[in-house]
């Protein structure tokens, strides 16, 4: 408690720093790493050190679940082969090339401790990759590729670190069980996971109170995480696969929901974004009070192990996910370019440091862990090296090599499509309504005008005319409007489930729909 207004003051100071960042247009994560480490240095600057407990059980789920109930399913499943190769290969290689060189280069650090420091490094955390390629317009795929990685990777490399962990603490772990251990962990993630999606959809269906409905949602990442850690599964899968079952089923909920979940989120994002990265440079004076008499070496080590994972994750995207496809050529191969700048997107993040700070002190034989103090510095050298190597670097790799997304025209089309046959919907449903309830002619007449009013404004982007919009509705206006805004949803929902539009032109459809029906029960 005596912490809590130095963690206020923190977080006040990064909220303003990512406004500034934001107003200049600069990389918020950038930013926020460069200002914690100047701060470390201020005498008089609290003790920030970060509990790996509260980064593992309070910050992460909450991030991921965000991150889940915006990712969309279809895309997921379309890019599946690069999204498992990133999150698990490219997981797992790097933890045993970077454990290897780290044995090579630290003599005196065992095998098992070195495996995992690998552990620790491997994960990339692309919160940062991807708010500077939403900034920047980078094509969906790669977004899909590079947000779907840092969804699952973090439990590769968790499930991972605590084998290696055992191993070197003692507690009787082979290679069969650690494997044994990795795939219960997985599948007992996967089905806590849909449970606690599944039960909660339903609660919140059956509640039909906006708030509360909000208020269970506020809930689910940390249920999904506890319950999965409890039963040694992955609280990491847990709470993806919670977050993309509600994000999938968010149609059916109300607009209501949908719009206070939308903005808590958002804010709930910046929050712990700003936080998470102003931690990670405030650990430098903390890392180093151990090494100082070895800081010059372990430097030029950190500075190898850096050019290790960067290089690791490189070859890794050229051998699994470019080379099938120029040699066979299945399908049109994805521009070079694409590879490239995900292979270059391998910032680490908080996760890494959380999981080097929870290394025990002690191994069962109740000798210190060996060279723990050693890893954690690393641990910190690599994720602040590869930081403000890839965050520095990245807007420009991608601005040189001209990788920009071309859905907007592909997007625009499929929208106007779309549009057009959830306005005929919505017209269908007004006849209907009028064949039992006589509409007067004025109302009747307001309302076809709204209902053209959204496909028109989507046709509009491919060059159409304006269209004459009509005013304030009634009472029976409201009504019937809101009848009619039903059927525009249920057919935008059934384009999405056929293929026919993207989630991320769902959720913007939507979004419009869902103010217009909040609007018509404020009137």
């Amino acid at each position: 408690m005596q912490q809590f207004p130095a963690l206020m003051v923190l977080l006040a100071v990064a909220l303003g720093l990512t406004a500034l960042a934001r107003r200049w247009g600069l990389s918020e994560p950038l930013v926020l790493v460069l200002a914690g480490l100047a701060l470390s240095f201020v005498p008089g600057v609290p003790d920030y050190a970060i509990n790996p407990e509260h980064v593992l059980v309070l910050v992460l789920p909450p991030l991921l679940y965000s991150a889940a109930l915006t990712s969309s399913t279809l895309g997921f499943r379309a890019n599946a082969r690069p999204i498992a190769s990133l999150a698990l290969g490219a997981v797992l290689v790097t933890t045993l090339v970077t454990g290897l060189v780290a044995w090579w280069l630290v003599p005196a650090m065992p095998l098992g401790a070195a495996l995992v420091l690998g552990a620790v490094v491997a994960p990339p955390d692309a919160v940062a990759a991807t708010s500077i390629g939403r900034r920047l317009g980078l094509p969906r795929k790669v977004m899909t590729v590079l947000s779907g990685e840092s969804l699952v990777n973090d439990a590769t490399a968790l499930t991972a670190y605590r084998v290696a962990v055992a191993t070197v603490v003692g507690t009787g772990y082979s290679l069969l069980a650690g494997i044994g251990s990795f795939l219960l962990a997985a599948g007992g993630g996967l089905v806590v996971g849909f449970a606690v999606g599944w039960a909660v959809h339903r609660v919140r269906r059956a509640l039909s109170d906006g708030v509360l409905e909000s208020a269970a949602g506020l809930l689910v990442p940390f249920a999904a995480y506890l319950l999965a850690e409890g039963i040694q599964a992955s609280g990491v899968l847990a709470v993806v696969v919670a977050g993309l079952y509600l994000g999938q089923r968010s149609p059916t909920a109300s607009a209501s929901v949908r719009l206070q979940d939308r903005a808590v989120w958002l804010s709930a994002d910046t929050l712990l974004e700003a936080l998470v990265f102003s931690l990670i440079g405030l650990q430098l004076r903390a890392v180093t009070e151990g090494v100082a008499h070895q800081l010059g070496p372990l430097v030029l080590v950190g500075l190898g192990l850096t050019a290790t994972v960067v290089l690791v994750r490189a070859v890794w995207v050229f051998l699994t996910l470019q080379l099938p496809e120029l040699l066979f050529r299945r399908r049109a191969a994805e521009p070079w370019r694409y590879g490239a700048v995900v292979s270059w997107a391998g910032m680490r993040g908080v996760v890494s440091l959380a999981a080097a700070a929870a290394i025990p002190q002690l191994t069962a034989a109740g000798t210190p862990f060996p060279q723990r103090a050693q890893v954690l510095f690393l641990a910190f050298f690599v994720t602040l090296a590869t930081l403000l190597l890839h965050g520095a670097t990245l807007p420009w790799v991608i601005r040189v090599l001209g990788v920009r997304g071309q859905e907007d025209y592909t997007d625009a089309l499929a929208e106007a499509e779309a549009a057009h046959n959830a306005a005929l919907a919505a017209r269908s449903r007004l006849e209907e309504l009028a064949e039992d309830t006589p509409v007067p002619e004025e109302v009747s007449e307001h309302l076809h005008r709204a209902a053209e009013r959204r496909s028109n404004r989507a046709w509009e982007r491919l060059g159409r005319s304006d269209s004459e919009l009509g005013e304030s509705p009634t009472a029976a206006y409201r009504r019937l409007r809101g009848e009619m805004l039903a059927a525009e949803r249920e057919v935008f929902v059934r384009f999405r489930d056929e293929g026919r539009i993207d989630d991320e032109v769902l959720r913007k459809v939507l979004h419009e729909l869902d103010l217009e029906d909040v609007m018509l029960q404020r009137e």
